[in-house]
């Protein structure tokens, strides 16, 4: 630092011919105006310069260069991206001849069961796009924590995989694209869900957002938990267990499959998001103020309604041993998880989850061959004969 008191020049060799050149001649005991910028950018430059410290680096607003990944300090990123490496897999290579079969056969599945499987469709392959955008246009430029981007390039590349999943059934299965495609504009209680994230979406992708301030740094963290409790953590459920427990009845055993390997992935980014919430609270516990909690408890409140609205859609009858009350209840108990994970206080004391089974379904494995399909070789819908 500066010592105003010294002379400047006595340990600075190099200081000397540089204010000869600015033809500065002080008095004993003056300092320049101009000395003293010179010096000012040397320290700037050494800091600009200097190594990394674990210390320098910081969910958001860091010091530290971005580039640099090591010396780690959030070493659960990295552990995420590596466990999520290990985890790769493509839908091709899920065999969707039986599911291809039963979709044709006019008996193969009820005309409730057809329903489910459109409106998930419907919902899910714009979901990833929006959750993929949101990370690529908005989270990713704000993250100064190098091993957090590290897995959220990987977490994007997950999304695409798993809006490359929605697809390849659809075509497996002869869909009509346009009425699938379309369902977020078309279908109430699929529209209703992405203009409930929308505005969160909006707000990352501005080009002139940037944290920094109390305010934008508020909400730049309800738009992390806006994506990774409720969007991941919550929209994507009654979907993932309609599907499953379709999956679990020996139907729709390919689509179910790839909604297996789906759930774990996105039981990942919703765990690394949540990380990342926490961490984020760690180094700025002015931003958790009693006003921001009441607004996220608004938020979950409003979820938790939109999705049972989605529930009631997909679901006007009882299907596959399942109803839309079951799955009131298992949205609370999801809200609470989701809930007290970032430490807010249970939102529905006593709810209770009635498909204990879902948490099997997280823990697959990639090796595993649930329902003896997997193929290398296989064909869509629209390279199969039927005559």
């Amino acid at each position: 630092m500066l010592n105003f008191e010294e002379d400047i020049t006595a340990g600075n060799p190099t200081l000397q011919p540089q204010l000869r050149s600015l033809d500065l001649d002080p008095a004993p005991g003056e300092i320049p105006a101009a000395a003293v910028n010179l010096l000012r950018a040397q320290e700037q430059d050494a800091e600009k310069f200097r190594r990394v410290r674990m210390e320098d680096k910081r969910i958001i607003n860091a010091t530290a260069d971005v580039n640099q990944l090591v010396p780690f300090k959030y070493k659960w990123a990295w552990e995420k991206y590596i466990a999520a490496c290990a985890n790769h897999w493509m839908p091709q290579e899920v065999n969707m001849n039986r599911d291809i079969a039963t979709w044709k056969s006019p008996n193969g599945l009820t005309e409730d069961e057809r329903r489910v499987i459109k409106r998930n469709l419907g919902f899910f392959v714009t979901a990833d796009s929006l959750a993929a955008n949101n990370i690529v246009l908005g989270t990713y430029r704000q993250i100064t924590a190098p091993e957090c981007r590290q897995y959220l390039l990987r977490q994007a590349f997950e999304e695409a995989i798993h809006t490359h999943a929605y697809q390849y059934i659809v075509e497996s299965l002869g869909l009509d694209e346009g009425e699938i495609f379309n369902a977020y504009h078309e279908v109430p209680s699929i529209r209703a869900k992405d203009e409930f994230l929308l505005p969160f979406i909006d707000v990352l992708s501005n080009p002139n957002f940037k944290t920094g301030t109390p305010e934008t740094d508020q909400a730049f963290l309800k738009s992390l938990i806006a994506f990774a409790c409720i969007m991941e953590g919550l929209f994507f459920y009654v979907g993932f267990v309609q599907i499953l427990a379709m999956g679990r009845q020996n139907k729709m055993t390919g689509a179910a499959e790839q909604y297996q390997y789906i759930l774990r992935d996105e039981s990942m980014h919703c765990n690394f998001g949540i990380d990342m919430i926490n961490q984020l609270k760690m180094e700025n516990p002015h931003l958790w103020t009693p006003q921001f909690r009441e607004e996220l408890k608004g938020m979950f409140l409003k979820a938790v309604e939109l999705e049972y609205a989605y529930a009631e859609d997909t679901m006007p009858r009882g299907v596959l041993g399942l109803n839309a009350p079951m799955f009131k209840e298992y949205l609370r108990f999801i809200a609470n998880r989701r809930a007290t994970q970032i430490g807010l206080d249970e939102l529905f004391p006593g709810a209770t989850n009635p498909f204990p089974w879902m948490a099997e379904m997280i823990d697959l494995k990639k090796e595993k061959n649930f329902f003896e399909t997997r193929v290398i070789e296989y064909q869509t819908g629209g390279a199969l004969s039927w005559d």
